[in-house]
């Protein structure tokens, strides 16, 4: 499912246009990226939590030359499903 077929589904399940359903959608989205720049866990009680972890310095390999390197620190965004979630999957 890509974005413009979740705003669709939205909208028939709320029962409002695609306009409102998008504003909606783009308002949480951006709610949860700004909360997990602020360092916030955005919890979901029911479907998840999001929240932003430490990728630590490593040494990696250049697969091309075999050349040892530094990988460097990096922050990703971790996704841990609730229970509800992954039991009704």
């Amino acid at each position: 499912m890509n974005k413009n077929q979740l705003i669709a589904a939205i909208a028939s399940k709320a029962d409002c246009s695609k306009e409102v359903a998008s504003a909606c959608c783009d308002a949480m989205l951006d709610c949860i990226m700004d909360a997990m720049k602020g360092g916030e866990k955005v919890l979901l009680p029911g479907f998840g939590n999001f929240e932003v972890k430490v990728r630590a310095a490593r040494e990696g390999i250049n697969p091309a030359t075999r050349e040892k390197i530094q990988i460097p620190e990096s922050k990703v965004v971790s996704f841990k499903p609730a229970k509800s979630s992954k039991d009704s999957l």
